[in-house]
Order: structure tokens, then sequence, then C-alpha cells
């Protein structure tokens, strides 16, 4: 299935302004969903609207957006107020400011989405900054869904990619987080040099393809071992080692990885030295 705009509006750089549409880089549709049911008959229940104070139900036309101001006051802003915000960023994700990609705290990175050119005449110029940001990022704001976003804008691959970003105010510092006052500032040197050799170890090129789900793949195997009336029964869960002696289960640590090594080298190896098995003729 295409993937659908879920914004459109302009690209602006400076004087250069690029119509744009915008595509979610991210998608849910891979993560199991559940429906809500009565567990007597399985039937999926219903969520209705209800006014406590008329006590009866309410339809969708009837419900308006408010905004207590007071304890139990409150303003009514209907739709056409929200179209009364008209700020530039409402069609224009203006790039006020550039900086080094590395620049950007990943802390801060919220959502992910494609920047895409509307039209030929826009792939030109979308191509020509694209190709003029390289290693750099564009600080700008964009309003979607009745909400104002502060963005970053980079070059990935062939096209642009923007990140909505939190808001200073929205990141609490990690001063706030009363354990991490009692960890050491220094350590050990011998301890840290073990630390760094098996972070080495298992150390490799990133591919992040390589990564699955395991809950969403264990979910899914019981959803079907139910439909098909099978009976499921829970892996064992292994204990986690307690760390006694840090030194220890580092040491221990090297090994395994060392080990495992090893093991892999020896069955690639078995599996080139093996004699291939000739056609019967």
């Amino acid at each position: 299935m295409a993937a659908r705009p879920t914004w459109k509006g302009f690209l602006k750089v400076s004087l250069v302004t690029i119509p744009v549409r915008v595509y979610p880089a991210t998608e849910s549709s891979a993560t199991i969903s559940f429906n809500q049911l009565h567990a007597e008959c399985q039937t999926k229940i219903q969520q209705k609207k209800w006014c406590p104070k008329c006590e009866r139900e309410i339809t969708s036309a009837e419900v308006v957006k408010g905004y207590e101001f007071e304890k139990g006051r409150w303003v009514v802003v209907e739709e056409e107020d929200f179209q009364k915000v008209r700020t530039e960023s409402t069609k224009v994700i203006d790039l006020m400011q550039f900086t080094d990609v590395e620049a950007i705290d990943p802390m801060y990175v919220d959502k992910a989405y494609y920047l895409a050119p509307e039209g030929p005449m826009a792939a030109d110029a979308y191509a020509v900054m694209r190709d003029g940001m390289a290693g750099k990022a564009g600080i700008g704001k964009v309003a979607i869904n009745n909400r104002e976003y502060l963005v970053a804008v980079r070059p990935h691959k062939q096209g642009l990619v923007m990140y909505t970003l939190h808001h200073a105010a929205e990141i609490r510092t990690i001063d706030q987080i009363d354990e991490l006052r009692e960890v050491r500032g220094r350590v050990n040197p011998a301890e840290m040099k073990l630390a760094k050799q098996v972070i080495e170890s298992i150390e490799g090129e990133l591919n992040l393809a390589d990564y699955t789900d395991e809950y969403q793949k264990g979910l899914r195997a019981i959803i079907e071992a139910k439909v098909a009336g099978e009976e499921v029964t829970a892996p064992v869960e292994a204990a986690p080692p307690k760390v006694v002696d840090l030194m220890e289960a580092l040491r221990k640590s090297l090994e395994q990885v060392s080990g495992g090594k090893k093991k892999a080298a020896k069955v690639a190896a078995e599996g080139r030295s093996a004699p291939k098995k000739r056609k019967a003729s």
C-alpha cells in the first residue's frame, strides 16, 4: 500500500521555497493490536460518549473542545478558532538555522518523517538543497494537526528526513534522577580496562535490520497456536546471574565471547573443508 502524505506545504531556506509533502518514516502496522471484548460472550465492546449531567448518551456531533481556565470552568474552542491561528509554520517549514548533524542530542528526537518534493519542478531545487546540506541539519518549525513542532531537517540517502524535536522544557535533566547521585565519579582502572575489552570484543558494523522484535514474534506464535487450539507453554525464565565480583564477571564475559567466536570459526572452517558429494551419474 502506497504511503500517504500527512502534510503538504513548503520547505523554506532563506529565499528558496520548495513545495514538499511530509510522509511518516515509521509505521505501527507491524505491532500486534488488540480489541477489548466482553469476557462472558467475547463480543467487542463499544465505547459510548456519556454525559453524567444529562444522564444520556450523546453523539459525536454534540461534542466540542473545552479548555479549563479555572477549576470547573471551561471555555469552548470551536474549529474556526483553530483556523484563526495562522502562523507561518502552518504551511511553511522555515529552516532558520543550520548546525552540524552531530550537534543534535538524540534525547531531543521524537518522530521521523520523509520530505518529498511535490512535482517535477520542485525536484531540482530539492536535490540541490539536499546535497548542499551534507553533514548539516536545518532547524525550524512546522504546525501539524493544531500543534507547532520544533523540527530538524537533514539529508538522508536520496532525500531529506525531518525529525520532530522535543523542546528543552520537555526534557528532564539527569540530576533529577536520585539513584544517579550514588554513582561513583572515578572507576577502578583495571576494571575499566577489562570493560573496554569486553565492549571491543562484541563491537561490529551496525545493521539494525539484523535486530527483530522477539516479543512480537513470540506473541504472534502464541496467537497462532491458540487459533489452532494448541496448548502453549511458557519457556522457563533463567534467573539473571548475581554480580558479586565485577572483575570476575568481566573475565567470564571475555571468555564467553572468545569461546563463542572460536566455536563459530571452527564450524565455518569445517564447512569449507568438508568434501563435496559427487552427483550420481
